[in-house]
This record gives C-alpha cells, sequence and structure tokens, in this order.
C-alpha cells in the first residue's frame, strides 16, 4: 500500500510540474472558468464518443496517437482507454474555443514537418511507437506539443462528462473514488444538496 501511495504521489507532482512548466496561452484560472461554464454546455451535452465535432478523423488519429505516448497504456489504461482525444475535441469546440484557431494551426505544421522528416509515411499515426516516441523529441518543447501534453492530463484526470476519462479510469489510476461521504468535518454540510440522497442508517 504504501508503495502504491507513493507512486500516486510521484505522479501528481508529476502532473502538477508538466502543467506548471508549459507555456500555454491560458491559466488554472482560465481553467477553471472553463470547468464552470462546462456544466450547462448544450454542446458536451449532446456530444458522444466516435463524433468529432473540431478534429478531422486524420487529425484526431494523429492527436490520439501523441496523447498515448504521452500517457501511454501499460499494465494500466493511458489516454487512448480513457478516450483523451474526444476530451481535447470537446474542448476545443466548447469551453476552450478561443485555442481551437491556433491549435489547428499548430496541429497543421507538426503533420507538415512530419511528412517532410519522413517520406513515404502516411501520417504519425501510422508509425510505430519507437518511431513515433524519437519524432516527439524532437518537438516536445514546442507549444504544440505542449498544449497537447496539458490537454491530455486534464482529459485523463477530469468528468468523464466532460469527454475524457472514460469509466473514471484515470481516478483510479490515482486512487480516486468518486463517491460523496458526509460525514463531519467534511462533506456533512452537504447533506440537504439537492440530488444527493442519504442514507439514513450510516449517515452517508
Amino acid at each position: 500500500m504504501e508503495g502504491a501511495e507513493l507512486s500516486r504521489r510521484t505522479l501528481l507532482q508529476a502532473l502538477a510540474a508538466a502543467v506548471g512548466a508549459a507555456a500555454l496561452p491560458f491559466t488554472w484560472s482560465d481553467v477553471l472558468e472553463a470547468a464552470r461554464q462546462t456544466h450547462d454546455h448544450p454542446a458536451l451535452r449532446s456530444s458522444g464518443d466516435g463524433v468529432f465535432a473540431f478534429l478531422t478523423a486524420a487529425e484526431a488519429a494523429d492527436v490520439e496517437a501523441i496523447a498515448a505516448q504521452i500517457i501511454p497504456t501499460d499494465d494500466t489504461p493511458g489516454a487512448r482507454e480513457a478516450g483523451v482525444v474526444y476530451f481535447i475535441d470537446r474542448a476545443l469546440t466548447t469551453f476552450f474555443a478561443q485555442l481551437g484557431s491556433g491549435y489547428r494551426a499548430q496541429l497543421a505544421a507538426f503533420q507538415t514537418d512530419f511528412r517532410a522528416t519522413h517520406p513515404g509515411i502516411e501520417s504519425f499515426a501510422s508509425l510505430p511507437a519507437d518511431g513515433q516516441i524519437e519524432h516527439l523529441k524532437t518537438v516536445d518543447r514546442t507549444p504544440f506539443f505542449e498544449s497537447t501534453r496539458v490537454l491530455t492530463l486534464l482529459g485523463m484526470f477530469s468528468l468523464p462528462s466532460y469527454g475524457g476519462n472514460r469509466d473514471g479510469v484515470g481516478w483510479r489510476l490515482l486512487g480516486f473514488e468518486d463517491a460523496h461521504v458526509f460525514q463531519p468535518p467534511f462533506g456533512y454540510y452537504d447533506r440537504g444538496y439537492p440530488g444527493f440522497a442519504v442514507d439514513r442508517e450510516t449517515g452517508k
């Protein structure tokens, strides 16, 4: 158990460092405001897996491949299983729509550069994993990669209703349980919150 807790702590520290170091056109206050607006956004309520509103199929394949290298699949699910690409697509059409045109231009530049350095290969997504990692090492300081990295982290650990973190796989990686506990000192004041049923025997 101690090892598991250490791994989670290490992961959280790495996530914080990645977000803090990213040169992005939005701040944590922007992220919080976006989260506030998300709850009532009709586009999010109507979106579903398999449908992209911002990315083309080819763009989505490349973005998903990049995200899958940022949080790879090993003995636990990664960004691909979490559906992070759907979070990114929804974010760029809803609460991060102001970043859409810039991100698309950066993605196009990434794809153009990839084709120039890998003639004869159709796309980044079609490259074997080792080749993808080697190419990403050449662009990991670019604004495009930094933006994609932060969007990947947000998509991996945000509410599943935002498009990513499918079935809560990101939360399970952190050991987080999406459960309301109405015990003092935390949560007790929410006992009367509309929509939550409290077990009268356990108080939870």
